[in-house]
């Protein structure tokens, strides 16, 4: 078969894909950023052409800074604990111990039930009248805040953010559970017979070896994070005070409240362009194994 009946074959296969990729992801991207030019209020065909205006507003609008610096607080808070909690999880679980057999069957519970659910869950755990999380501290006689968890504007973000890790851990110990798995058995056996053990081991030989999947895991968790939305919404609609604000929940606010559409798309574009960057960066950032490098 010559050069260019190869590649037409090639193309044949590859045609299908390519026409749905974009008319389903670049086109409706395409449309966004041109919406975002636009004051439009969503609810009539008239629309009027702003250039970038809205990219101004939203340079000069402080809530949107409010809001991406809340994401980056979750990104920071939930993403760690999500990492290291995935990984110390799924570490524990590789024994045979009745706990990790425990473990092993509830870890993945929050992830097959709904967001609204889990939201209505943990407020009611929140509530300051009935809740669990206030009945606990009454009974050890410890401080409850006086306006609860989700009233006082510096706990209601951690709050949040834990009901957040609560509802994503089961997917990243998932993830780590068969990064472990597929390190091969004789690796440990060799290092146990250079006398590696315990954390020593942990540390020169798992931490290492699981480096594809901390990178998949640190990438996808900040696209996760950077898109959060049906939490901070269902649990305390960006607030008090906007304490709680997201990018997504401001930008709900400005489509389907204050119906400015095309501020809300200029919203969803700076998110799109900052999620990437974000991405990008890690990328960037776990471009190369170190260990492959020393090999």
């Amino acid at each position: 078969m010559n050069i260019r009946r190869r590649n037409l074959f090639i193309a044949s296969f590859l045609a299908p894909a390519v026409a749905f990729y974009g008319l389903f992801v670049v086109y409706p991207l395409a449309q966004a950023f041109a919406l975002s030019m636009y004051r439009w209020r969503g609810v009539s065909s008239k629309k009027t052409f702003v250039g970038l205006d809205n990219f101004e507003r939203l340079w000069n609008d402080d809530v949107f800074w409010r809001a991406l610096k809340n994401n980056l607080w979750l990104l920071g808070f939930a993403g760690c604990s999500l990492i290291l909690l995935g990984i110390a999880l799924a570490h524990g679980m590789q024994t045979k111990g009745r706990i990790s057999k425990l473990l092993r069957s509830v870890y993945l519970f929050p992830q097959v039930i709904s967001m609204v659910i889990v939201a209505v869950l943990w407020m009611f755990l929140y509530n300051p009248s009935f809740g669990l999380v206030d009945a606990g501290l009454h009974a050890i006689h410890a401080p409850t805040p006086e306006h609860g968890w989700l009233g006082d504007a510096s706990l209601a973000l951690p709050a949040v953010g834990i009901a957040f890790i609560w509802y994503a851990l089961g997917f990243y110990v998932m993830l780590f559970s068969a990064g472990l798995n597929g390190i091969a058995a004789e690796v440990y056996e060799a290092a146990e017979l250079d006398g590696a053990k315990g954390l020593y081991r942990f540390w020169t030989i798992t931490w290492p070896l699981l480096w594809s999947i901390r990178k998949v895991a640190v990438v996808y968790v900040a696209i996760n994070v950077m898109n959060i939305f049906a939490l901070p919404f269902l649990m305390t609609r960006g607030g008090p005070d906007r304490a709680t604000e997201t990018l997504l929940t401001y930008l709900y606010e400005q489509g389907f409240t204050n119906f400015q559409f095309g501020y809300a798309t200029a919203l969803a574009v700076a998110n799109f362009i900052i999620v990437m960057g974000i991405s990008g960066l890690l990328l960037f950032l776990f471009r190369k194994n170190p260990e492959g490098a020393r090999a």
